[in-house]
């Protein structure tokens, strides 16, 4: 039982990978930077009251879901979305849908893709991939971030569906059901900066947007002061892992989102997306700086380069440059 004319593709991000899969299977045409950009997939978010594996928590990404749901409502795209409350129930429907020749989206855990490296396998419930296939007790496995298909055993699969922890994916399972008049893609792209823009300028204070990354850097610099210093490398750690390693993470999500911008420029004919392209291109860079510092301090081989302070002072510096990027983004639409 193999649906012989799905195309994987490896993608930058796993959602708006998932995304770009899933709808050109169904005959919508799509790059990756217009899933991810009108599916409003950039984000942030530092949740010290949300703890993983005891380290407060820290999103680059908006929840899981958002942009599959919101890209194919914006393109008039009918989906069907289930979760389960059991890891048979599950099986099942996944296995009804592949017999009905239909790919399948599913929200999982890493820690039991055993088809990754045994470093990359750790308790991260949030990652996304396409069974396109069974062969016996095997799936067919379309994972984004893989540059070829792969194969996981039934018993794998359901467990990395049912994992525990924060989100729970609860067996979730998502796929296009029929296509139908949407937005024109104009439109599209234009409502995905409105949204984006809204997250990070809007969202509530203090946890989210530019506030979000403001906020951290508050609590970076204090760090020291309020943890023994094995839990503030730690958590400095995390915020590292969660940028760099978490699907596109916090830098490449710029970057994404800069190609993004890059493709609105010929949509909208708007020539100064191009200079708004390059300058989310910049962010990232400095996101990545940010993250280079932070292991310097975290593996404390940083001397005088960067303490904490420091650090806190590059989050302050980077929440003032994405909110005046996104205000003179939201202007310009």
């Amino acid at each position: 039982m193999i649906i012989e004319n799905f195309n994987h593709q490896q993608s930058a991000h796993c959602e708006s990978g998932v995304t770009l899969s899933l709808l050109q299977h169904a005959g919508v045409p799509l790059s990756e930077p217009l899933a991810f950009g009108i599916g409003a997939g950039l984000f942030f978010g530092h949740l010290p009251f949300v703890k993983v594996n005891g380290i407060p928590g820290t999103t680059f990404r908006i929840w899981p879901g958002y942009i599959f749901k919101r890209v194919s409502k914006e393109l008039g795209v009918t989906i069907k979305t289930e979760s389960f409350s059991t890891p048979d129930k599950a099986m099942l429907a996944l296995d009804n849908a592949l017999q009905n020749r239909q790919p399948v989206g599913m929200q999982t855990s890493v820690f039991f893709l055993d088809y990754f490296p045994p470093a990359w396998r750790f308790h991260f419930n949030a990652h996304n991939l396409i069974a396109f296939g069974k062969e016996g007790n095997e799936y067919l496995i379309s994972d984004p971030i893989m540059q070829s298909v792969t194969r996981l055993p039934a018993e794998a699969l359901s467990k990395a569906r049912f994992a525990k922890g924060f989100p729970a994916p609860k067996g979730k399972m998502y796929f296009p059901v029929k296509t139908g008049q949407g937005k024109p893609l104009d439109k599209a792209v234009i409502s995905g900066i409105h949204k984006t823009c809204f997250f990070m300028l809007k969202s509530p204070p203090p946890f989210f947007g530019q506030n979000g990354i403001r906020f951290l850097g508050k609590k970076v610099a204090k760090y020291p002061e309020k943890m023994e210093p094995r839990k503030a490398a730690l958590c400095i750690g995390n915020i590292i892992r969660m940028q760099e390693e978490i699907g596109t993470g916090g830098g490449g999500f710029r970057f994404l989102y800069a190609a993004f911008l890059q493709e609105a420029a010929g949509i909208l004919k708007r020539d100064d997306f191009t200079g708004l392209s390059h300058e989310m291109t910049a962010i990232g860079d400095q996101w990545r700086n940010f993250a280079y510092a932070a292991a310097r301090v975290m593996k404390d081989r940083s001397g005088s380069l960067a303490t904490y302070g420091e650090l806190g002072d590059m989050l302050a510096q980077l929440a003032d440059k994405e909110k005046d990027f996104f205000t003179r983004l939201r202007k310009s639409v």
